[in-house]
């Protein structure tokens, strides 16, 4: 099948309007499957799901094409139909944002152009584009630094990654420790043993925040030598922002260097109201960002943003092919050496168009409106006799509660009760809620609902009926538990239940 004929490139002159006809296509199936599945989860569970994709995607690979329309009809409606829609304000399970229509828009322009920022003769202005972003981030992490700097990432693993890749650099031959909290996103752990470091000393923490006097007995004990901080900046499972200006002050006692995992709660920067709550963080050698977290863009857009730009030299890199002496010599961008990746997408672009699009004012707008809606939410589930909301402030957006029907029971049937509430919605379609273990406001362990509100348009109102589902599975959830336990002689939760997160 020829380029010409069956199957028209999406640059060029003539590209656009080839892609205009195949993204009207696209979009008409968005909306109509957007309809079809009627709600946050396609419903009917995994098997379901897996049956009705496969009636419409397969076979992937067939003998003859079945035509790009055709195509795009069956596979976009499957995923579409089949898709848990962040755009509903009853997704709410992760971290797991709705991207602005401008920042989509701005991805599809990065995908028909398809540039390469692995050198600048595949991204002459993408490259431009980059430094620019990754320029303001940079200063927007480190505002007092003279010469900050910040790489595009494919999230906040590969961000942390390279945080601990720096610092094992720096103090080579090493041996470099990890000392990190109990609540650390697990990518802390996997870098480590992707590195060859040592497993991370974990701090233990109370009420989901870094213990300032434990950090320091751990340092004391470790008696010397190269040492990482660890700390996070918005939790995955509470949204909880550690001491930072008193791990900073530790750290800096034991001469010890900060990286701070700020993949969830880095854009407070943008508000002026809500920045103060990450004082400390320019104290930071390292910080990790997610912009597709509380940044609204479509996966990925991490960042990495460093204090001094030349505390990313362990990164540089000679490829002939790519970026010989005498090209960077004769002044072509040398662009290898901002990655651990050579291919690398054109993440920047749309997050410049976003910042152009909204500006600093208007990104703290959505910033703000999240956390706001997130308290209101909290008082709501606290007006709730049925509910119980975790003890404590609210952790940037995220809240936690459990039906009170749980604490009425035994502490594994409790569990039971919760987790079955949250896949009962799952299969139902109904709503897209998470789970974590936290700490109780007795110091026992608990599972909890978790609602991570992301959405930068959604009111509280739009909320409140995910309450009113919980209410009314945790019920028959509760009565379920109890028939299985008088089944079963009255002890324990059911065999089969899996109580960890």
């Amino acid at each position: 099948m020829s380029a010409g004929t069956g199957a028209p490139l999406a640059g060029g002159v003539h590209g656009p309007g080839h892609l205009r006809a195949l993204t009207a296509v696209v979009l008409d199936t968005l909306e109509s499957a957007a309809r079809a599945r009627g709600g946050p989860l396609p419903a009917g569970g995994p098997d379901e799901v897996a049956r009705r994709t496969t009636a419409l995607a397969a076979p992937v690979l067939p003998e003859e094409g079945i035509g790009a329309e055709a195509a795009l009809v069956d596979l976009v409606r499957a995923v579409a139909e089949g898709a848990a829609d962040p755009a509903d304000p009853a997704c709410v399970a992760h971290l797991h944002c709705p991207p602005l229509a401008v920042a989509a828009a701005a991805e599809l322009a990065g995908a028909a152009l398809n540039p390469s920022m692995d050198s600048w003769d595949q991204a002459p202005a993408a490259g431009v584009i980059e430094e620019l972003t990754t320029a303001a981030l940079a200063r927007l992490v480190h505002p007092e630094a003279p010469a900050p700097d910040a790489l595009i990432t494919s999230g906040g693993t590969e961000s942390n990654l390279v945080a601990l890749l720096l610092a094992r650099e720096r103090v080579a031959p090493g041996p470099l420790r990890v000392v990190t909290g109990a609540n650390a996103h697990h990518s802390v752990h996997r870098a480590a043993w992707m590195l060859g470091l040592p497993a991370p000393a974990v701090v233990a923490c109370h009420d989901g925040r870094i213990d300032p006097a434990a950090l320091d007995r751990t340092l004391a004990g470790l008696g010397g030598g190269p040492v990482l901080v660890v700390a996070t900046a918005g939790t995955t499972d509470e949204g909880r922002i550690d001491p930072l200006p008193e791990i900073a002050r530790i750290a800096e006692r034991y001469g010890a260097e900060l990286h701070v995992d700020a993949a969830y709660g880095g854009p407070l920067l943008f508000s002026e109201r809500l920045a103060p709550r990450l004082a400390g963080l320019d104290r930071a050698v390292s910080v990790t960002l997610d912009l597709h977290k509380l940044g609204w863009q479509p996966v990925a857009a991490g960042v990495l943003a460093v204090a001094d730009t030349a505390l990313l030299a362990p990164l540089s890199l000679r490829a002939d092919y790519l970026n010989a002496d005498d090209d960077t010599e004769a002044g072509l961008p040398d662009l290898l050496g901002r990655s651990v990746r050579t291919t690398r997408r054109p993440d920047a672009l749309k997050v410049a168009v976003t910042f152009r699009a909204l500006g600093r004012r208007g990104l703290s707008e959505l910033v703000e409106h999240c956390v706001r809606t997130a308290e209101e939410f909290g008082r709501a589930v606290d007006a709730r006799p049925a509910l119980r909301r975790l003890p404590g402030a609210i952790g940037i957006s995220t809240v936690l509660f459990r039906p009170v029907v749980a604490d009425a029971l035994e502490a594994e049937a409790g569990d039971a009760v919760v987790a079955e509430v949250r896949r009962t919605l799952l299969m139902d379609g109904r709503a897209v809620l998470g789970r974590a273990v936290a700490e109780d406001g007795d110091g026992r362990r608990r599972l909890w609902l978790k609602a991570t509100l992301l959405h930068p348009a959604a009111a509280s109102a739009d909320l409140l009926p995910l309450l009113d589902l919980v209410t009314e599975a945790a019920e028959r959830a509760a009565a379920e538990v109890g028939d299985s336990r008088s089944a079963a002689g009255g002890t324990g939760a059911p065999a089969t239940e899996r109580l960890s997160p």
